[in-house]
C-alpha cells in the first residue's frame, strides 16, 4: 500500500481519473487464451480482472470468421484447461459449437470480462512495482477513461488481433468490392462473380472452396511456397499422427515421413502451382510460425480447375488485375486472405520481453513470462494447445506468490490479534 501512495505522489492528477486497484492480475483479452488463464487462476483462488475491447468473448471467432469454419484439429487438441468438449460434439466442432463451448467455459468458471474497454496503454512503474493499465470505454458518444493498477499483467490479445492489409499497387483504383477475409461470411453474395482471393493459407483455401460451392469463380493468388497436407491420413488425424511420431523420432525425420504420406494421399501438388517449401512443414512451423494448410476439399477443386491458381500480383487497375507473369484477369471482387498480426506494440510500453512484431522474444516454451509481473499467453504459434500450456504455467506462477503472501498476511493478522488480546 505504501508503494501505491508513492505512485499517487508521482502523478498529481492520478486521483482525478477513475481508477481501480486490482487485487490480482489484469488479463487483457477475453479470447480463448484469456479465458483459459482466468479459469486456471480461478482454480488457484487468485482474483483477476479481464478487459475486452469488444462486447463479447472470443470476438475473433464470433465476428471475424466465415460461417463454414470448423476446427482444423481434433477437439481433444483444442479444449481449454479443466473442461473438455461435450462428448456429443463431433471430432471437428463447428464455429457455432466452439463458441458455445467457450460461453459455457466462461460461465462454469464465473469469468465476467469488462466489455467495451479498449486498452490504450500499459506500462510498469519501477518505483511502485505496479502496472498502470489505461483504458477507454465508449458508450454511444460518451468516452470514459479508466486506469487499473495491478501487480501482474497478462497479455492475452493473441497472434491475430489486427488484420493485415497489404499495400498493392492500384488497389484503390480497382473500383469493385474489396474485403478482408475477416469480413467474409459465405459465398452466397458472390454467386456468378469472378473473385480474386489473395492468399493461400488455410483461410484462403477455405474461402476459395466456399466460393466454388456457391457457384462463384475464384482465382487464388499463390505468391510463395506452401505446404498442403491432408487433414487426415488413412482415417487418422494428420496432426495426431505427427504428434505421435514426434515422441519417438526427430523432427526432420517426421517431416520426411509426413511428406511421403502426403504424396501417397494427395499426389504431386506442385504441378497445380502449389510449390512446396524446402523446409519441412513441422520445422517451418517451429522456426517461422508458418502453419501448413490442412486440405478439406479445396485441392480437388484446384485439380478440377474450379479454383484457378495464379502467381503474385503486379498491379490492379479498374476491374482487372495484372499478374507477375504478365497475364491480366477481369475480376469483380477481391478478398484479402492476407492474415493477421499482433497489436501488442501499439499499447504495451515495454521493450525487453516483446519484440517489435508483437511476439515474445524468447522461443517456446519460454515465452510466457517476462519481468515485473508481465506474462504472455497465446503467442506460441501452437494454437489452442499452446495457449492452454501457457495459461497453466502463468496461473501456477502467480498462484504460488499469491498463496505465500496470503499465508504471511494471515500470520501477521493472527499475531496482531494475539497481541491485542494479551493487553486485556
Amino acid at each position: 500500500m505504501e508503494n501505491l501512495f508513492r505512485l499517487a505522489d508521482q502523478d498529481q492528477g492520478f486521483f482525478q481519473r477513475k481508477w481501480t486497484l486490482v487485487n490480482g492480475p489484469v488479463i487483457v483479452g477475453a479470447g480463448p487464451s484469456g479465458l483459459a488463464t482466468a479459469a486456471c487462476l480461478r482454480e488457484q483462488g487468485v482474483p483477476f480482472v479481464v478487459l475486452e475491447r469488444a462486447e463479447c468473448i472470443a470476438s475473433l471467432w464470433q465476428k471475424r470468421t466465415y460461417d463454414r469454419l470448423k476446427l482444423h484439429l481434433p477437439k481433444q487438441y483444442c479444449q481449454l484447461p479443466k473442461m473438455p468438449f461435450p462428448e456429443d460434439f463431433p471430432e471437428y466442432p463447428t464455429k457455432r459449437q466452439f463458441i458455445e463451448y467457450l460461453e459455457s467455459y466462461a460461465k462454469h468458471f464465473d469469468i465476467n470480462p469488462k466489455f467495451n474497454e479498449c486498452v490504450q496503454s500499459a506500462r510498469y512503474d519501477e518505483t511502485s512495482g505496479f502496472w498502470r493499465v489505461k483504458t477507454v470505454v465508449m458508450s454511444g458518444s460518451n468516452r470514459t477513461e479508466f486506469e487499473y493498477i495491478c501487480r501482474w499483467l497478462v497479455v492475452a490479445t493473441g497472434e491475430n488481433a489486427e488484420r493485415v492489409v497489404p499495400d498493392i499497387e492500384g488497389l484503390a483504383e480497382f473500383g469493385g468490392e474489396i474485403i478482408h477475409a475477416c469480413d467474409y461470411k459465405s459465398g452466397e453474395n458472390f454467386q456468378g462473380k469472378k473473385v480474386l482471393v489473395v492468399g493461400c493459407g488455410n483461410s484462403g483455401m477455405e474461402v476459395s472452396l466456399d466460393l466454388c460451392n456457391h457457384n462463384a469463380s475464384p482465382s487464388m493468388v499463390v505468391r510463395s511456397s506452401v505446404h498442403v497436407l491432408p487433414r487426415e491420413i488413412f482415417g487418422k488425424s494428420t496432426y495426431e499422427l505427427a504428434f505421435f511420431m514426434l515422441k519417438w523420432l526427430p523432427i526432420w525425420l517426421v517431416d520426411k515421413l509426413m511428406l511421403i504420406l502426403t504424396w501417397l494421399v494427395l499426389g504431386n501438388v506442385e504441378k497445380y502451382g502449389l510449390k512446396r517449401p524446402s523446409i519441412g512443414p513441422l520445422e517451418l512451423k517451429n522456426t517461422q510460425g508458418k502453419t501448413p494448410v490442412l486440405d478439406i476439399g479445396a485441392l480437388e477443386k484446384i485439380k478440377s480447375g474450379d479454383i484457378n491458381v495464379v502467381p503474385g500480383i503486379k498491379r490492379f487497375s479498374r476491374g482487372e488485375v495484372e499478374l507477375l507473369n504478365g497475364k491480366k484477369l477481369d475480376i469483380d471482387s477481391v478478398i484479402l486472405a492476407t492474415g493477421y498480426r499482433s497489436n501488442v506494440p501499439s499499447w504495451l510500453q515495454e521493450g525487453e520481453f516483446f519484440s517489435k512484431n508483437g511476439f515474445p522474444k524468447a522461443p517456446f516454451p519460454n515465452g510466457w513470462k517476462g519481468n515485473g509481473g508481465l506474462y504472455a499467453v497465446g503467442f506460441t504459434r501452437r494454437g489452442l494447445s499452446g495457449a492452454s500450456s501457457d495459461a497453466i504455467s502463468i496461473a501456477k506462477d502467480i498462484g504460488m506468490v499469491w498463496k505465500q503472501e496470503t499465508k504471511q498476511h494471515k500470520k501477521r493478522t493472527i499475531a496482531c490479534h494475539r497481541r491485542c488480546i494479551s493487553q486485556f
